[in-house]
């Protein structure tokens, strides 16, 4: 049998389906000392934690690196195809997991709901109505969408038909938005948005994407939402902007360094909302995403190629790898 090794645990489910399927082990921990000390006998690797580069030259058996999700950052891809190593993901599996978390964080800051109920629960039930009084509808506001993938087209989807909200976006491919949606350009998104979601991939292109400069730009009552990677937005400048009440709030899931330091100044503010890179889990999507990504395993196992194939300059180099 193959062996298929993964940086994390799975849903129970797929768990089963790979055992049954494979020799399935899990990294001890999710380093790059893991993969090193565990996961060289790989034929698939199941990816969740970066990827060190120099592994794919040390995995001579290695078909394929398949990721428990949509971002590739995680895996080198030079790496892997001169390596001639498959990679896979799998879009679209936790998309509207994504989004739903956006909205709630969205209305979370809008509704003032940290500062509410910390108010509520240490000095009583008049103190938290009064944080109240500074509430705001979500629905009558502009929501910017930075990235219009499938977490983009399912946040339209929920914001627009939902809330009735106006959306602009800004995206590399607007000839490709749902009908109804405006095109801006990123610095005319940042002025005009009175929520703004970043959902877009992290590239050369997009690091440092939200800068100083446009961080400056946004409206005094807007706030910030984090659901990409963290270096696409320059923390100390929005660090700044939130203590200086600049802007209203931000509600961040992805940071430059993870996991964000105890004494990050970040957890001294009130009006951000934090969470551990976890926006697209839920026991849901885990399920989506682990059953999508264990059928790219076992077709690549059965000798095809997968499915959603991010690097198919590879192919020739690997069916010489692998003729059979």
């Amino acid at each position: 049998m193959a062996e298929v090794f993964s940086t994390h645990p799975l849903h129970p489910e797929v768990t089963a389906r790979l055992q049954a399927a494979s020799r399935y082990s899990v990294a001890s921990s999710p380093t790059a000392a893991a993969f090193m000390a565990e996961g060289l006998g790989a034929e698939v690797v199941i990816v969740r934690a970066p990827m060190p580069p120099d592994y794919f030259a040390q995995a001579p058996g290695l078909r394929a690196a398949v990721r428990h999700g949509a971002g590739l950052d995680m895996v080198p891809m030079a790496a892997a195809t001169a390596a001639g190593v498959l990679v896979a993901n799998v879009p679209g599996a936790n998309a509207t997991t994504v989004a739903e978390y956006a909205i709630f964080a969205a209305l979370g800051l809008f509704r003032q709901f940290r500062r509410m109920d910390t108010a509520l629960r240490r000095e009583g039930w008049e103190a938290g109505r009064v944080i109240t009084e500074q509430a705001r509808d979500l629905g009558p506001r502009t929501l910017g969408i930075l990235g219009m993938g499938n977490i983009g087209r399912a946040l339209h989807r929920i914001a627009a038909d939902g809330l009735g909200m106006r959306v602009v976006v800004h995206t590399r491919r607007p000839a490709k938005l749902p009908a109804g949606v405006v095109p801006l350009s990123l610095d005319t998104l940042v002025s005009e948005a009175d929520v703004l979601v970043i959902c877009c991939p992290l590239t050369e292109d997009t690091r440092g994407a939200i800068s100083a400069a446009r961080i400056a730009a946004m409206k005094s009552g807007a706030v910030l939402i984090n659901v990409a990677r963290g270096p696409i937005v320059d923390t100390a400048a929005l660090v700044a902007a939130l203590r200086a009440g600049r802007i209203a709030g931000a509600a961040l899931d992805v940071f430059e360094v993870q996991p964000l330091a105890q004494d990050h100044p970040l957890f001294g503010l009130d009006n951000v909302i934090l969470s551990p890179h976890m926006a697209g889990i839920t026991v849901d999507s885990m399920w989506r995403m682990g059953m999508a990504a264990a059928d790219e395993v076992l077709r690549i196992l059965d000798g095809g190629l997968p499915v959603n194939f991010c690097n198919p300059d590879v192919e020739t180099q690997y069916r010489a790898r692998f003729p059979g």
